[in-house]
């Protein structure tokens, strides 16, 4: 997380490491059979979610207390990064829970609100994230949502819009205004804990997308909805937009990962492809460019992979990480990008074909550049926070 001084160091590694060969394991035999089926139906079939329940993976981030794992950002990423080898349906439904509303509730809760949510949050009961709105993304100001203190609680009135697992939340994490105005910047927005079953919550249809079947996303619709004074996340309001901020780090690391494990399995499948199909009467992995193409996509993999690394152990050690995170996030999403344009590449005329998977790929990559801040905002995050620093500190010369 950003939370300056707050130092994490998670499972023992003995333990770790067993726990990811196990899951590396799942995820060929299991996960990525399961695959056709997800496409097919657009959902993860209700045993394999079972079986990832059963896991612990949706609580591997919460503390031993509440009945999660208790795993370091460093454990909970590199999770992240083997099951996105497998289809972004699995890491989409499991990531809210343990990366975002897992964590803000966890960082920022009171200790009822830590003891009440967080082992429905670890047992498996899918949680959502609520910030963006059709009129506003990236830019709060323009939150239209509004939290209006209705006797010892509140009313929540508003829509929220792409909001990942949606249609199947029992717990949403959810942003909205407690004051018309912006100022001080961003004091406007406040974080609130929402049980989606409450009377005046709707939910849109289920968007249809270009890629990652089997993932959901859909508008929440709120009419009156009386939620509890005890909803407000710590107590407070007008710290919604740092509560949100803080959380999106571990959502822009754990996209990031998804990049380089998804990365992988296109890199592989590449690599598959070209040693097996024959052009000029030998196999397509001799050719010098095709090497090129695979060799640019393994530099790349690994540097993000690097930039990740790094980014975690300074989340682990306490350190604010905002700027390291929005960095890895840009890098590894690019890269995932290119890499699955060199896979369709690599492939030729069969990875236009959707019964290759190449173009499945290809399809399921392009979100990685939008979701939880695209590359440019990316690149604001960046040159924003290197500007500040500049001028706190001067130029070293």
């Amino acid at each position: 997380m950003s939370n300056r001084g707050q130092q994490n160091s998670g499972m023992d590694s003995e333990t770790f490491d067993a726990f990811i060969e196990q899951l590396r394991r799942y995820v060929r035999e299991r996960l990525i059979p399961a695959e056709e089926d997800v496409i097919a139906n657009d959902a993860i079939p209700d045993d394999i979610l079972a079986e990832m329940r059963e896991m612990g993976l949706f609580g591997i981030t919460i503390p031993e207390e509440f009945g999660g794992a208790g795993m370091s950002i460093s454990q909970y990423i590199e999770t992240v990064k083997q099951i996105s080898y497998a289809a972004p349906a699995y890491r989409s439904t499991m990531s809210i829970n343990v990366g975002m509303t897992g964590s803000a509730i966890k960082n920022f809760g009171t200790k009822e609100q830590k003891d009440f949510w967080l082992p429905r949050i670890a047992s498996g009961e899918i949680a959502c994230f609520g910030l963006t709105e059709p009129g506003s993304g990236s830019d709060s100001a323009a939150m239209q949502t509004m939290a209006v203190r209705d006797g010892n609680g509140y009313k929540l009135t508003g829509t929220k819009r792409y909001i990942t697992n949606s249609p199947h939340a029992k717990i949403g994490l959810i942003m909205a205004r407690t004051s018309k105005e912006a100022l001080p910047k961003n004091a406007h927005v406040s974080a609130f804990i929402v049980d989606m079953t409450s009377p005046g919550i709707s939910i849109g249809k289920p968007d249809k997308k270009m890629g990652q079947s089997g993932a959901h996303i859909a508008d929440i619709i709120m009419e009156d909805v009386k939620i509890p004074g005890d909803a407000l996340v710590g107590g407070e309001e007008g710290r919604g937009f740092q509560i949100a901020m803080q959380s999106l780090d571990n959502g822009r690391l754990s996209v990031a990962a998804m990049g380089v494990g998804m990365g992988r399995r296109i890199l592989d499948t590449a690599i598959r492809y070209a040693t097996e199909r024959k052009a000029f009467g030998e196999p397509i992995a001799n050719f010098q460019l095709i090497q090129a193409m695979l060799a640019d996509s393994e530099a790349e993999l690994y540097a993000a992979e690097c930039m990740i690394a790094d980014a975690c152990a300074r989340a682990d050690r306490g350190e604010v990480i905002l700027r390291k995170a929005a960095a890895a996030k840009l890098f590894a999403t690019e890269t995932c990008g290119r890499v699955a344009d060199r896979c369709v590449q690599v492939y030729g005329g069969a990875g236009y074909l959707a019964e290759y998977p190449a173009e499945r790929f290809f399809r399921d990559a392009r979100i990685l550049r939008i979701y939880e801040g695209t590359s440019q905002i990316m690149q604001l995050q960046i040159a924003k926070h290197l500007l500040r620093e500049f001028e706190r500190e001067g130029a070293v010369w």
